[in-house]
């Protein structure tokens, strides 16, 4: 009778099978053949071994006979695969890679699974692996805009400073003009949404107007003043200054938070400033409207009440914007600024030194 080889341990390779069998991380393929090794070196023969860990004496018996002839080798080394080769080698996919990174497709700005089939002679599941395996999304592109103001460090500090450490005694509006709006109204009834299949709109309206929504957000307690106006001119917006001067406390110090558009700059914006002196005005670098707070409020209303709305005529897109700021500030919260001009500063740095890298090229 065939007898199943015997085997001996050493102090090192039984402390090293000991720590794999009793592992929660490594694979449990690994722990179950570091077990059957244990076990065989206890005395255990290959029916015994397969009956305790539920398994077949074959195979206890083959990882046993790889110990013996390999040692810890033996079953920490992985044997090749004995299924079907990959049909496209390692350099056919590094030329698939490398021409969707480098090259672009005669008559398109970007590459397609199934021009990518035809340039490579694959197919187009092929292609969709292989690019999922390395993460190219050759249809996606996504936008950038590096803020070219001389002044931008010293603009960033300013505004950061106002959000991060505000003025005693002193009120901060990041302030605005949505411009604009549309009053659109729907060619055709929708239906509503029911189970299992969302509301329909149609995607052609008619134009009923427009009007223009001048907000400033209280940056401290997230509160907004609105008015809603025809139009966007100095005049408009002098007439929207004098609204935040009649509903904030007169002793307190206004500082306003706006963007360099021409209106907020013009002469007679600069006279009336001259003229009011308790009101500061800071401005965003050029192309950072990002850095002004209130156009977080601007999406959250476009997106919760204007894009999907419908509106007959002017007067009900302003009774909807009036009645969405009246709900939003019976409990307003406030948008919390946490990045510092230094932090932002440093990927600034980090995106023109690689813009620049690329222009190079």
């Amino acid at each position: 009778m065939r007898r199943a080889p015997a085997i001996v341990l050493n102090t090192d390779t039984r402390e090293e099978l000991e720590q794999l069998a009793r592992s929660r991380s490594q694979p449990q393929r690994l722990i179950q053949r570091a077990q059957i090794i244990l076990r065989a070196a206890a005395g255990l023969d290959n029916d015994a071994i397969g009956a305790e860990l539920k398994m077949s004496r074959q195979k206890a018996g083959r990882w046993r006979s790889r110990f013996v002839e390999r040692g810890m080798d033996g079953i920490l080394k992985e044997e090749p695969g004995r299924g079907r080769p990959p049909s496209i080698s390692p350099r056919k996919r590094a030329a698939i890679v490398r021409t969707t990174l480098e090259e672009k497709p005669d008559n398109a700005t970007h590459w397609s699974r199934t021009s990518m089939s035809a340039e490579a002679g694959v197919s187009p599941s092929t292609i969709g692996r292989i690019w999922k395996e390395h993460g190219l999304k050759p249809h996606l592109i996504k936008t950038f805009k590096l803020s070219n103001d001389k002044r931008f460090a010293e603009k960033l500090e300013d505004v950061v400073g106002l959000y991060l450490n505000p003025p005693e005694n002193a009120i901060v509006l990041s302030c605005d003009e949505k411009s604009q709006i549309q009053a659109l109204d729907r060619t055709q009834p929708g239906l509503p949404m029911k189970k299992g299949r969302c509301g329909t709109m149609t995607h052609d309206y008619k134009r009923n107007g427009t009007t223009t929504l001048f907000a400033a957000l209280n940056t401290l307690d997230g509160s907004v003043l609105e008015t809603c106006m025809p139009r966007h001119r100095h005049q408009e917006w002098i007439r929207f200054l004098n609204l935040i001067k009649r509903n904030t406390p007169s002793e307190k110090e206004i500082h306003v938070i706006c963007d360099n558009y021409a209106t907020h700059k013009h002469a007679k914006v600069q006279s009336w400033m001259k003229r009011n002196k308790r009101f500061h005005v800071h401005f965003t670098p050029t192309s950072a409207s990002w850095l002004n707070m209130v156009e977080r409020f601007f999406r959250d209303i476009s997106e919760r009440r204007l894009r999907n709305g419908v509106f007959r005529s002017v007067d009900e897109l302003v009774d909807a914007v009036t009645d969405y700021v009246a709900h939003h500030n019976k409990d307003p919260k406030p948008f919390i600024w946490t990045a510092t001009a230094s932090d932002i500063l440093e990927k600034v740095k980090r995106a023109r030194k690689k813009l620049n890298t690329l222009q190079s090229l």
